[in-house]
């Protein structure tokens, strides 16, 4: 029951974005393959990653990181930044393009958060917090040790 409903509420979240996304290209060719729109949301989530980072992460070569990231560059919807300490080293860094198709997302869950102030006690926010806290924190270690690991946090 808890996996239903949980995969129930993942599977609107994505629904929602793609209806979103399709409302946006409706009328023009999408700027973005599956692949990119993949790679460069990775790319956010990871916080600024190295390019060596999202490499290591996706499990891809480097050639075939090299075009992906070729392409979102050419694109404009993320840029390189070279390391000051080493300069053979680059960070990845979404631009004002790829943040606007990301509102689309954005705007959806603050809906639902919305919602659910509205609809929940704050006692039952709290638990809720809780849970995604410990739930994100250390129930998905394949993610979460990888971004500690390489100094990915959105805190830091």
């Amino acid at each position: 029951m808890l996996r239903d409903k949980f995969n129930e509420v993942y599977d609107k979240f994505k629904l929602n974005f793609y209806k979103s996304m399709f409302k946006k290209i409706n009328n023009r060719e999408a700027s973005l393959t599956a692949m990119e729109t993949f790679t460069v949301e990775v790319i956010n989530i990871l916080n600024n990653p190295r390019v060596s980072d999202v490499t290591e992460f996706l499990d891809l070569s480097h050639p075939n990181m090299a075009y992906r990231i070729s392409s979102l560059v050419n694109k404009g919807y993320i840029e390189k930044h070279q390391s000051d300490e080493d300069k053979r080293e680059y960070y990845l860094v979404p631009t004002e393009k790829f943040y606007k198709y990301n509102n689309i997302k954005e705007e959806y869950i603050d809906i639902v958060v919305r919602r659910m102030e509205e609809r929940f006690t704050k006692e039952e926010l709290k638990i809720l917090e809780k849970i995604f806290r410990i739930t994100s924190d250390e129930l998905m270690p394949e993610v979460t040790d990888f971004i500690n690991k390489h100094g990915l946090n959105k805190d830091n």
